[in-house]
């Protein structure tokens, strides 16, 4: 996310900027805790910028984005799905990535369409898996499937197999944080020769990195997940995946061209509408933006407490197991 970020800001500033003045990226890391989230939004606040930009995951994303509403700060959330990413609707917070209900039925339903209507999910305790967890239970039940819960708390007993085999799933879905223990657990299925033909499933996109086919080689292919990238990048995304490729010295992810996208949003609105923070919420129902995914524009949907971009693509995708550095696509949505 940070080098899509960064890029941005680069190519804002050899545009000529902000109305002759150039962009400034201040950075603060958040590392997934919602305490050092608020830490940040209120030093970034004190700091005087015109808005925020970032955020990958959930729990910090929703911290951040309740304490940038009640300060009267702009956010554009990158990455984030969570649903409820404010508890009440707010004119302060928009969002580039789709919402985790929309992502995850689809998601289910390419499960569902391949014949999967007893599903195992692994989750640990957070808002954002249990969001995840309820979101398949109501769509699976709505087609006439299960899920299951298993016991996260016996994984160290070894026993994950076992409870496996037992409930009769016919796939696994790793609703767990990344890379433990997500990759034990891939390690330990793949081992075990009773759950040679379980499917194992990660919506939420952990085989997308580079480190996960290093990790895992051939064990990490054939695991759907979910990212947000068209079947075909126009031309603003091919020279943003080059570029980020060859600063990355590696692909991609999906999450680096998020953070481009927020950028590019954000720099159209501060030349229409100023720094002036107020002026600068107001403009998310106006604004028109290209992206490298595609043209962005903001809309209230149905159930969600803040700006959304809708446009946003979706796929279900695996690592091909002839060569896991190559991805199909398995559904678009």
């Amino acid at each position: 996310m940070l080098a899509g970020l960064e890029l941005a800001v680069c190519d804002v500033n050899e545009a000529g900027g902000i109305a002759g003045s150039p962009l400034e990226l201040m950075v603060h890391d958040t590392a997934a805790d919602p305490h050092k989230a608020i830490a940040a939004v209120d030093e970034l606040a004190r700091l005087g910028v015109a808005a925020l930009a970032g955020e990958y995951h959930s729990v910090a994303a929703r911290a951040a984005a309740t304490r940038a509403d009640a300060l009267g700060l702009p956010f554009l959330c990158s990455s984030a799905v969570i649903d409820a990413l404010t508890e009440q609707p707010t004119k302060w917070v928009a969002r580039l990535a789709p919402p985790q209900s929309r992502g995850w039925q689809i998601y289910a339903d390419s499960l569902l369409d391949a014949g999967h209507r007893q599903v195992a999910v692994a989750a640990e305790a957070s808002v954002y898996w249990a969001s995840g967890t309820r979101i398949l239970r109501d769509h699976f039940a709505s087609r006439g499937g299960t899920v299951i819960e298993l016991d996260m708390s016996s994984l160290a007993s070894g026993s994950m197999p076992d409870e496996l085999v037992d409930s009769r799933a016919t796939a696994l879905l790793l609703l767990v944080g990344y890379p433990e223990p997500a990759v034990s657990i891939v390690k330990s299925v793949r081992q075990d020769p009773r759950l040679a033909d379980i499917l194992i499933g990660a919506p939420a996109g952990q085989p997308e990195f580079a480190e996960w086919a290093r990790v895992l080689g051939d064990d990490g292919a054939a695991i759907p997940f979910l990212r947000y990238l068209p079947e075909r990048l126009g031309a603003l995304g091919v020279r943003v995946e080059t570029a980020l490729r060859a600063g990355l010295d590696e692909a991609p992810s999906f999450v680096a061209f998020e953070g481009y996208d927020t950028i590019a949003v954000l720099a159209e609105m501060l030349r229409s509408g100023g720094v002036h923070r107020p002026r600068l919420a107001e403009s998310w129902p106006h604004i028109r933006a290209e992206g490298t995914r595609g043209p962005i524009q903001f809309s209230r949907a149905p159930g969600m407490s803040v700006w959304q971009w809708m446009g946003a693509p979706i796929q279900v995708v695996d690592r091909d197991p002839a060569e896991p550095s190559r991805f199909r696509i398995l559904r678009a949505g």
